[in-house]
C-alpha cells in the first residue's frame, strides 16, 4: 500500500495513513498502485457555476443555476442546487420549481473561456500529452514525468488541484487509472474536489457490479435496449463472448466486449494540429424530432465517409455538432477503439450521441465530423469481429462502387428514401462541408 496527502503532497510507499503525518490533514488517499498509474481524467466541478461563485462571493453559499430563468435549459448548476434535484439540460421552469430559492445567472462565455485557458496552462506545466474533451475537462498522460517533477503522477496531480484552486479559483476532480475509459469513470467517483484511483489488478472486479450505462456510448435508447435484453450490469457483459455481442449490437457490441473488461488501447492525443473531415446542414425550420435529425445525420455521415474513402484516410474520433434554435452551439465527441472510414460506423456513433441531446430543445443545424486522421487500414478491424458486421461493411463498399460508376443518387439507403426533406435547399447541396 502507498498513501498520499492531497493537501500537502506528502507520499509514503508501503505505508498507510488516514491522517497525514506531515500536515495532519485527513484529505488522504491510499491505494496499492498509487505510484504507478499514469492516465488521468481531470474534470472541473460545476465549472460555469464555480466561475460565477468565484467572481461573486455573495453567491458562495447559495444554489446557483447558469441559464435562463424563464425559458431555455440549465447549462450548469452548483452542487447545492443538485441536492434539490436540478441537473444540466433540465428545462429552467422545472429547475425553478425544484429549487425556488436558486439564483439564476446568465452565461458569461468569455469568462469561462478565460478560466479554461488558465487551467490548460496548468495542465501543460505537467505534461505535453493533454487531450481536451471540452472547455472544462481533459485527459492527461503523465508517463515519464516522474523524473521531471521529482514526484509520482498522483503527487503531481494533487499539486495540480491545489494550483488550479489557488490560481484560477475553481476546484477540479481527478480520476487516475491505467487507461482513458477507467480514468473518466474514476473522476466521477469522488466529486467535488475529489481524487479516485482504479488500479489494473482491480479493474474487472470493480466493473462487475456497475450498471452498463456507466460505459461511454450507451445512451438512453441503447440502455433501454440492453435492459429489454436482460443486461443491466457490466458483469453480464463480461460473461458474453465477442461474437455474441458483435452479432447482437454491431460495432457497439464489439466496443462493449472490451470496455466491460476494462480494456482501452486509446492513447492520450494532443489536440492542436489535428485535421478533420466534416459536413453540416442548416434547416429552413427548426427540428426537435430524433428520427428527422437522425435521417439528416445519416446523409451527412455518408458524405463524410465518401470524402475519407477518396483520400484513403480514416479517423478514430467522431464529433457531433448541433446549433439550437437560440443559436447556442453544442459539440459532442467520442473516440473509437479503432480508426474508421465507414459511414455506418460514423452514423451509429453519432446517433448514440444525438439521442442524449434531443428532447429539450429544437435545432437549426446538425453536423458530423471525423478527426484523429491516419492512413486507412485495408479493413476496419471491427469487420473481423462477426460475419454480420463484415456483411454490412461489404454492402457499403459495394454501394460505393455503384455510386462511383453511376453517380451519388444511384443507390440510396431506405432511411433516406422516405419522409419530408427539411433542409435548406438554397445550394445545390444543403450541407456545408468543412475540412481543416
Amino acid at each position: 500500500m502507498a498513501s498520499l496527502c492531497r493537501e500537502c503532497g506528502h507520499q509514503e510507499i508501503e505505508k498507510e495513513f488516514s491522517r497525514c503525518p506531515a500536515c495532519m490533514s485527513r484529505r488522504t488517499i491510499t491505494h496499492p498502485e498509487l505510484a504507478s498509474l499514469t492516465i488521468a481524467h481531470v474534470d472541473c466541478d460545476s465549472f460555469f457555476a464555480s466561475v460565477e461563485k468565484r467572481d461573486n462571493p455573495e453567491l458562495r453559499d447559495k444554489p446557483v443555476i447558469v441559464g435562463g430563468s424563464q425559458r431555455g435549459v440549465v447549462s450548469t448548476c452548483c452542487y447545492i442546487a443538485r441536492m434539490s434535484g436540478v441537473r444540466s439540460a433540465m428545462p429552467s421552469f422545472q429547475a425553478k420549481r425544484l429549487c425556488p430559492q436558486a439564483v439564476f445567472v446568465k452565461p458569461r462565455m468569455a469568462e469561462y473561456v478565460k478560466a479554461s485557458k488558465q487551467i490548460r496552462e496548468e495542465f501543460d506545466k505537467l505534461t505535453p500529452s493533454v487531450e481536451p474533451l471540452s472547455i472544462d475537462e481533459a485527459f492527461l498522460d503523465l508517463s515519464g514525468t516522474q523524473k521531471l517533477h521529482h514526484a509520482s503522477p498522483a503527487q503531481s496531480l494533487a499539486k495540480l488541484a491545489r494550483e488550479v484552486e489557488k490560481n484560477v479559483g475553481v476546484s477540479i476532480s481527478i480520476g487516475l487509472s491505467h487507461n482513458k475509459f477507467l480514468a473518466k469513470i474514476a473522476s466521477d467517483l469522488d466529486k467535488p474536489r475529489g481524487m479516485a484511483l482504479i488500479g489494473e489488478k482491480e479493474t474487472t472486479a470493480f466493473l462487475t457490479d456497475k450498471p452498463v450505462t456507466i460505459i461511454y456510448g450507451i445512451g438512453k435508447k441503447f440502455g433501454e435496449r440492453l435492459e429489454r435484453d436482460g443486461i443491466t450490469r457490466i458483469g453480464q457483459l463480461q460473461e458474453m463472448d465477442l461474437k455474441e455481442l458483435a452479432g447482437r449490437y454491431g460495432e457497439i457490441g464489439g466496443r462493449l466486449y472490451y470496455l466491460a473488461r476494462g480494456e482501452d488501447k486509446r492513447r492520450v492525443k494532443r489536440s492542436h494540429g489535428v485535421k478533420s473531415v466534416s459536413n453540416e446542414t442548416t434547416f429552413f425550420k427548426d427540428i426537435n424530432q430524433f428520427e428527422e435529425l437522425s435521417k439528416v445525420m445519416l446523409r451527412l455521415s455518408e458524405e463524410v465517409s465518401s470524402r475519407l474513402k477518396k483520400k484513403n484516410i480514416a479517423g478514430d474520433t467522431v464529433t457531433l455538432k448541433l446549433k439550437t434554435a437560440g443559436f447556442a452551439t453544442r459539440t459532442r465527441q467520442r473516440q473509437l477503439l479503432t480508426p474508421t472510414q465507414l459511414a455506418y460506423t460514423i452514423y451509429e456513433t453519432g446517433q448514440s450521441m444525438l439521442e442524449k441531446e434531443v428532447g429539450m430543445t429544437s435545432f437549426r443545424l446538425i453536423g458530423i465530423g471525423v478527426s484523429g486522421l491516419c492512413k486507412a487500414p485495408e479493413n476496419d478491424p471491427v469487420d473481423l469481429i462477426d460475419p454480420k458486421i463484415a456483411r454490412k461493411a461489404a454492402a457499403e463498399r459495394a454501394m460505393d462502387k455503384v455510386r462511383d460508376r453511376f453517380g451519388k443518387k444511384a443507390v440510396l439507403r431506405g432511411k433516406l428514401m422516405s419522409g419530408k426533406k427539411e433542409e435548406n435547399k438554397d445550394d445545390k447541396d444543403s450541407s456545408k462541408p468543412k475540412q481543416t
